[in-house]
């Protein structure tokens, strides 16, 4: 059975609004991170997190570090444990595969991706409530582009993470 995570935690679908962790994803995790700890701090420099986000999740550096930044909130250049299980709980072992799908949807190399062709894709994501309809994928890309009308790695990292436990309209 999951068990609520640390009060620190950003709101997700637990209902008391934090992250579920999975004990088997904990353990996962943990034991990913530990190869790269030195000491007993749970923390991770930068250059090594860098390397780890590359040997276990097949990233090349840029996409790495781009990861790193996004994932280090309070930007110390250093990966904690709690940092590290937010990336590996949200993305995880499908980070490759997002960012690919990124780089197939994006526009020419401008950074963001088209969204007629997102909109098509995200109708082919399977979601906790199966496949989204029409009115949910504009909902969520509306909310995700928001007022700059784009979506980036980083919006579409948060999206695609958000779809990992989209249950639908309550």
């Amino acid at each position: 059975m999951p068990v609520c995570c640390a009060p620190a935690c950003i709101p997700a679908n637990c209902s008391c609004g934090r992250i579920v962790i999975d004990p088997d994803h904990e353990d996962e995790a943990v034991a990913i991170f530990s190869k790269y700890q030195s000491g007993f701090a749970r923390r991770i420099k930068k250059a090594e997190a860098i390397n780890m986000l590359v040997a276990e999740f097949n990233l090349n550096e840029i996409d790495a570090l781009f990861i790193f930044q996004s994932f280090d909130k309070d930007d110390n250049g250093v990966f904690s444990l709690w940092e590290f299980r937010q990336f590996y709980q949200t993305i995880g072992s499908n980070a490759r595969d997002m960012i690919d799908l990124f780089r197939r949807l994006e526009e020419g190399s401008t950074g963001t991706v088209n969204i007629e062709k997102t909109f098509d894709a995200l109708r082919n994501i399977d979601t906790p409530k199966g496949k989204l309809n029409d009115e949910e994928i504009e909902m969520l890309l509306k909310v995700t582009a928001g007022e700059s009308k784009t979506i980036d790695l980083q919006k579409f990292l948060n999206l695609m993470s958000r779809l990992r436990v989209y249950k639908g309209p309550e």
